[in-house]
């Protein structure tokens, strides 16, 4: 298994570009009811993830900021407090599960670092579930079925 297996491609999700407006940000992040955004730079590369935690500490940063002020406040200038890795394309899946539990999401690059899309938790938590289950059912069935077995076995002496 791969990370690709995983993956939300870049024109299936909502992002922001590294050029918005903080306001920009805000109506993206409210409309989408997201808390968390990846941004993009001009070329396509991966920058950062903004979250409602970055645009809180910024208010507080600046106290006397007002809703109308953020539409004068470049997007990359707000600092991030939480810095959400990429994985590569060709990550293993150790290093995608890892990332994977601290981060809500995780972004993916290619190998010139251009951001394809992200690969989210709940997939792979729902994905390890499916598996499990399987695995416990297999497992429950193979021991039904010996138990028959040994029944059919004692029946027979």
């Amino acid at each position: 298994m791969n990370v690709a297996f995983f993956l939300t491609p870049k024109n299936e999700i909502v992002y922001l570009q590294k050029d918005m407006t903080l306001r920009q940000a805000l109506e993206k992040m409210e409309h989408h009811r997201y808390k968390s955004l990846p941004i993009i730079d001009e070329a396509g590369g991966y920058y950062g993830v903004v979250t409602e935690g970055d645009v809180l500490w910024e208010m507080k940063r600046n106290p006397n900021l007002t809703f109308q002020d953020t539409e004068n406040i470049p997007l990359s200038q707000i600092p991030r407090y939480w810095q959400y890795r990429p994985v590569r394309i060709s990550a293993s899946m150790d290093s995608l599960i890892e990332l994977a539990g601290m981060q809500s999401f995780v972004p993916v690059v290619d190998d010139g670092d251009i951001f394809i899309g992200i690969i989210k938790r709940s997939d792979i938590i729902n994905y390890c579930y499916g598996a499990l289950d399987k695995a416990m059912k297999k497992n429950q069935s193979r021991s039904h079925a010996w138990s028959r077995k040994v029944e059919v076995s004692l029946d027979m002496q």
